[in-house]
């Protein structure tokens, strides 16, 4: 059995959110959907709310101190993404678009990328395909077709909406699946490629 690497980068502003709640299910259901699919995943959490501090004096300083850059290059190294945000003021997060505003433009060409948002009411779903879909767009990422929102509603418990976000789920997950099991393995990030490295991250390996 062949192994790939997700990387699940979950912009929630609170412990637990529900955006990191919506980042584990899709990856779940990732994982399962690959098992059947004969691939065994490694699972790679970005929390975004444990950088944002590197992030803002990355921004300032234009470099990235070795924790953010640890958090970039398993993003940028992974086999798959699943990006999961909270949706603010009719769009993703300041905190999601500043992580995204420090990686290199070409850093996702052809990645695949499964999109996700959490918000309090259902009016917000078209976020997914009016603000991240253009951003990935942009960034010439592989982003499959369904993307999965959920609203307070959602998580409400057993009935209806309840399964028609289990079924969102597990029709993104397939189609993320499908999509990684179609592609060779994502080659290592190679350390020496980026001009802001430190000797001495180099010879720690980092």
């Amino acid at each position: 059995m062949s192994t790939r690497t997700i990387a699940v980068v979950s912009a929630g502003l609170s412990t637990p959110s529900s955006t990191r709640l919506l980042a584990d299910r899709l990856t779940a259901a990732t994982v399962a959907a690959l098992a059947d699919r004969g691939i065994s995943a490694t699972v790679e959490v970005v929390e975004l709310r444990e950088h944002a501090r590197d992030l803002a004096d990355n921004l300032l300083t234009g470099f990235a101190n070795t924790s953010l850059r640890a958090a970039v290059d398993t993003v940028v190294g992974a086999d798959a993404v699943i990006a999961v945000t909270p949706i603010f003021s009719a769009s993703y997060s300041g905190l999601f678009k500043t992580f995204v505003d420090v990686l290199d433009r070409d850093a996702l060409v052809g990645t695949p990328v499964l999109m996700g948002a959490t918000a309090g009411t259902a009016r917000h779903s078209l976020a997914l395909e009016h603000a991240m879909r253009p951003l990935f767009a942009y960034l010439r990422a592989t982003v499959v077709p369904t993307a999965v929102f959920a609203a307070a509603e959602d998580w409400a418990g057993a009935g209806e909406a309840d399964r028609a976000l289990a079924d969102r789920v597990t029709r993104a997950a397939g189609e993320l699946a499908d999509l990684v099991a179609g592609r060779p393995p994502a080659a290592p990030v190679d350390p020496f490629a980026d001009p802001t490295t430190s000797f001495e991250d180099l010879l720690r390996g980092a």
